[in-house]
C-alpha cells in the first residue's frame, strides 16, 4: 500500500492523532473509566484515524506485464491512387517508374509459393525479420468504408481501428501516399496514439512532384440537347509536359462521323475549348471525348471522358409583349418565327390603335394564368402597367412563371420609358438592374456606341457569337453600334453583368447593358439597348438570330428537363455529383389546369444499385404557385430513376438523372507526404522514404521494452471505503445516544 503524503502532511497527521488520543483518554478518564465510554472513545479515535488515512490517499499498486508478444502493425494503402506510376528507383533512374502499389508489394507478406496453393502460408519479407525477434509483425490493408473501398482513403479510420484491434500495440508502420479523402483528419487518431505512447512510422510512397502527363480534366456538357440544334461541349485539357503540344481532340458516340479538333496546349498549362456537335436524331447517346497518349506520359488512363446525353425534339413557347412595333421588336419577332424550334406569340399594345395588333401569331388579350404558365420565355418590351396595357394581375402571373415555374423573362426597355412603372409592382424584385429615376426614358446620342464584354461575358455561352474566344471578342468589338441605351446605374446583388457601355459610366462604374440574374427557379435577362437588330448589317441574320436563339434556349433549359401533361420536374445542379445535394423542383397543375397550391407530391428514387427511397416534396410557400421542392444527396454515380406522383391529381412522371461519381482517388496526383509527416510527428514517430525502410526496421527492433503497466486501486476514493466511514459515524452517533450523551 502506498500513500501520497509529504513531510508536512505526515507531521500534521501525527500531531492530530496525538491530540485526538489525549482528548479521548481525558474523556474516558472523566467517565471513571466506564466501559461504554471507553468503547465510544476508541470508536472516535478510529474514525479520526481513518479520516487522516483518507486524506493521505492510500492506494494499492500492481505491476502488469502482458504475457503476449507486442504487436507491430504494417498498414499498407490499397486505394486507387496507389496505381500511380511515379516511383523511380534511385539506383536505376533510367528504368520505367513503378506504381506505388507495386513498390509497396515488396514489403508486405505474401503466400509462400513453395507450399501447395491450397495450404499457402503467409510469408514475411526478409526486411522485417529483425523486428520479428521481439515483435509480432502483422500486415493489414486499408482504404475506405465506401461501397467500393478502393475509391477512397480513410487514414483516420484505419489508424483508429488498428489501435482498437490490438491491445498490446508497440507501433504502426504506414505505407501510403498520404492521399486521404474520406473520414476525419488523421491528426485525431494520431493524437490518441500519442496518449497511448504508440508511434506511427510513415513510409512515403510516390513523388511529391507531378510527373509528365496530359489530362483531359473536365467537360461541361448539358444533360440534354435538341435535335437539329448545334450542341457546344466545353472541355479542358491540362498539361504537365515541359513543352507546348498540338493535341487532336476526338468526339465519338454521335452515331455519325467522328468530330475532331486540333488544339495547342501550352507546356505546364491548360487549355479550354469547345466541340460542336449537331445531333440529327432524337434518342439517348453516350458521348466520348478522348485525346491521344503522348510518349512522355506516365499516366495514360486520364485521356478519356464519357457522359450520357439525351437528345429531344424541341418546341419552345415564347411570348413577346410590346407597345410600339419598333425595329427591335420586328426583327426579334422575325428571328423567333424563323426558328423551327420556337412557337412564338405576340401581344402588341399599339398606341395608335383602338385595339391590340392582329395577325398570324398575335393574341387579342394577355394570357390567363393557365395559358401563361405554358410559355417558356416572355419578352417584355417598352410596356408598363397602364389601363391599356398590363395590369397588376398580369404582372403577378409573370412573376410566378419565373419564380415558381422556371420560366424565362427578358426585359427590353425602350425610349418611351414604360418599364419604369414596374418599380411599384411585383416585377421590381425580378428586375436585374437599378435604373436612374431621373431619366426613365434613357439616353440617346447621334453617335453610335458599342458593347464591351466583361470577364463574365467573355466566358458566357450567351455572348458566344463565335467559337474562338479571340474571334468572339473581335466580333463584339465590330458589331454595329446603338444610339439609345437605358439609364441603368448598376446591377442588383446577384446579377451577372455580361456587357457594359463602351464609354458611358454612372457613379457605380460602366453602364450595364446586358445583365442576367436568377430569381426563384427561373432566369431573367436585361438588354439595355434597342439596337441589337443592327447586328444584321453585312452578315444578315447570323449574329442577331444566334444571340436570341441562345438566350431563349438558356432560359428554357430547366423547364424542359422532364415534362408531362400536368407535371414538370427539373433539378439543380443540372450535372449532379455523388455526395452533393441535389435540389428537385416539381411544377404540378390541378385537373383544371391551374397551379396546385397544396398537395402530396412524392418522388420514388431508385439508385443504380437498386435501392429505392421516397422523397416527399414540400410546397415552396404560399408565395409560390404550383412549386414543390425537396433535396436529396445521391451516394453513388450512375443512372437514377425518378418517378414523381401527385396523390391529388393522379399524375405521374418518370425521369432519369445521370449522377457523376466523385473521383476521390485520382491516379497521377502527387503524393501528400506532408500528411504522413504530420501523423508521424504528432504520434512521436517519423517519416522515412522507401530507401530508408531498412534502417527503420532496425530502429523498431531496437526499441526498449515498454515500461510495465501500473494498475492502481485507489482505496481512499472507493465507494466501499466511504460507506464504511459513514457506517462507523452512524454507530458512533447511536452509541452516544444510548450512553445518554447529547
Amino acid at each position: 500500500m502506498t500513500f501520497y503524503w509529504t513531510t508536512t502532511t505526515l507531521i500534521l497527521s501525527l500531531l492530530v492523532l496525538i491530540a485526538a488520543a489525549i482528548c479521548c483518554w481525558i474523556s474516558w478518564k472523566r467517565s471513571a473509566y466506564s466501559r461504554s465510554m471507553g468503547l465510544l472513545e476508541a470508536l472516535r479515535f478510529s474514525l479520526i484515524l481513518l479520516a487522516i488515512i483518507t486524506l493521505n490517499q492510500p492506494e494499492v499498486t500492481q505491476e502488469f506485464r502482458p504475457d503476449e508478444q507486442p504487436t507491430l502493425v504494417v498498414l499498407y494503402d490499397t486505394s486507387e491512387s496507389m496505381q500511380t506510376q511515379d516511383v523511380v528507383d534511385p539506383l536505376k533512374p533510367a528504368d520505367v517508374p513503378l506504381t506505388r502499389a507495386a513498390t509497396v508489394s515488396r514489403f508486405i507478406e505474401s503466400p509462400d509459393q513453395s507450399d501447395d496453393k491450397a495450404k499457402a502460408a503467409p510469408k514475411v519479407p526478409e526486411i522485417w525479420k529483425p523486428a520479428t525477434k521481439k515483435l509480432n509483425v502483422v500486415f493489414e490493408p486499408f482504404s475506405s468504408g465506401l461501397s467500393d473501398p478502393t475509391k477512397g482513403t480513410d487514414l483516420d479510420a484505419a489508424i483508429e481501428k488498428t489501435a482498437e484491434r490490438h491491445t498490446n500495440l508497440r507501433g504502426i508502420v504506414l505505407l501510403s501516399d498520404g492521399d486521404w479523402n474520406t473520414g476525419k483528419s488523421p491528426a485525431a487518431a494520431a493524437t490518441a496514439l500519442r496518449m497511448k505512447t504508440v508511434p506511427v512510422y510513415s513510409v512515403g510512397v510516390g513523388s511529391e512532384e507531378r510527373l509528365p502527363d496530359i489530362e483531359l480534366a473536365s467537360m461541361d456538357a448539358p444533360t440534354f440537347g435538341i435535335a437539329g440544334k448545334t450542341l457546344r461541349i466545353p472541355f479542358q485539357v491540362v498539361s504537365w509536359l515541359p513543352r507546348d503540344k498540338d493535341i487532336l481532340v476526338t468526339l465519338t458516340g454521335t452515331r455519325g462521323d467522328k468530330i475532331e479538333k486540333t488544339i495547342r496546349v501550352p507546356g505546364m498549362g491548360q487549355f479550354r475549348d469547345t466541340l460542336n456537335w449537331l445531333p440529327e436524331k432524337v434518342g439517348e447517346y453516350t458521348l466520348n471525348i478522348q485525346i491521344p497518349v503522348d510518349d512522355a506520359e506516365i499516366n495514360p488512363t486520364n485521356n478519356e471522358l464519357s457522359f450520357p446525353i439525351s437528345i429531344k425534339s424541341e418546341t419552345l413557347k415564347v411570348l413577346v409583349v410590346e407597345s410600339y412595333p419598333r425595329w427591335e421588336y420586328r426583327y426579334l419577332r422575325n428571328a423567333l418565327e424563323r426558328d423551327p424550334g420556337v412557337d412564338v406569340n405576340c401581344l402588341l399594345f399599339h398606341p395608335d390603335l383602338d385595339d391590340v395588333g392582329g395577325g398570324r401569331g398575335y393574341l387579342e388579350t394577355f394570357p390567363t394564368e393557365k395559358e401563361l404558365f405554358e410559355y417558356d420565355v416572355v419578352f417584355l418590351g417598352d410596356v408598363g402597367v397602364e389601363p391599356t396595357q398590363l395590369n397588376l394581375e398580369n404582372v403577378e402571373h409573370i412573376r410566378q412563371l419565373v419564380r415558381s415555374h422556371a420560366g424565362g423573362l427578358v426585359f427590353l426597355p425602350g425610349f418611351r420609358g414604360k418599364q419604369a412603372t414596374f418599380a411599384a409592382t411585383d416585377l421590381e424584385e425580378l428586375y436585374p438592374v437599378i435604373n436612374d429615376p431621373a431619366a426613365p426614358r434613357g439616353f440617346g446620342s447621334p453617335q453610335p456606341s458599342r458593347f464591351t464584354l466583361t470577364e463574365s461575358g467573355r466566358r458566357s455561352l450567351l455572348t458566344r457569337l463565335e467559337m474562338d474566344e479571340r474571334e468572339n471578342e473581335k466580333v463584339w468589338g465590330s458589331l454595329p453600334g446603338f444610339q439609345w441605351y437605358a439609364s441603368a446605374q448598376r446591377a442588383k446583388i446577384g446579377g451577372q453583368v455580361l456587357a457594359v457601355h463602351e464609354t458611358e459610366s454612372s457613379r457605380f462604374g460602366r453602364v450595364p447593358l446586358i445583365v442576367t440574374r436568377t430569381s426563384g427557379t427561373g432566369k431573367v435577362l436585361f438588354m439595355g439597348t434597342d439596337g441589337a437588330w443592327r447586328w444584321r448589317k453585312g452578315v444578315e441574320d447570323l449574329y442577331h438570330y444566334r444571340f436570341w436563339g441562345q438566350v431563349v434556349r438558356w432560359m428554357a433549359y430547366q423547364r424542359n428537363m422532364s415534362q408531362g401533361e400536368s407535371m414538370r420536374l427539373f433539378y439543380s445542379p443540372d450535372r449532379p455529383e455523388a455526395d452533393h445535394v441535389l435540389t428537385l423542383n416539381a411544377n404540378v397543375m390541378s385537373t383544371g389546369g391551374e397551379p396546385l397550391r397544396n398537395g402530396t407530391v412524392i418522388v420514388q428514387i431508385t439508385s443504380p444499385s437498386g435501392q429505392t427511397d421516397a422523397l416527399t416534396l414540400s410546397p415552396a410557400g404560399e408565395d409560390s404557385w404550383g412549386l414543390f421542392t425537396g433535396t436529396f444527396t445521391p451516394k453513388e454515380g450512375g443512372q437514377y430513376k425518378l418517378v414523381t406522383s401527385c396523390a391529388e391529381t393522379g399524375a405521374k412522371l418518370e425521369t432519369t438523372i445521370s449522377v457523376q461519381g466523385i473521383e476521390r482517388e485520382r491516379i497521377g496526383e502527387p503524393a501528400r507526404l506532408d500528411v504522413l509527416k504530420e501523423v508521424s510527428t504528432i504520434s512521436r514517430g517519423r517519416l522515412v522514404s522507401i530507401s530508408e525502410i531498412d534502417s527503420l526496421v532496425e530502429e523498431i527492433a531496437d526499441l526498449p521494452e515498454p515500461a510495465p503497466i501500473i494498475r492502481r486501486f485507489r482505496i481512499w476514493s472507493h465507494p466501499a471505503w466511504g460507506g464504511t466511514l459513514i457506517l462507523l459515524l452512524g454507530v458512533f452517533w447511536v452509541g452516544r445516544k444510548l450512553a445518554g450523551l447529547a
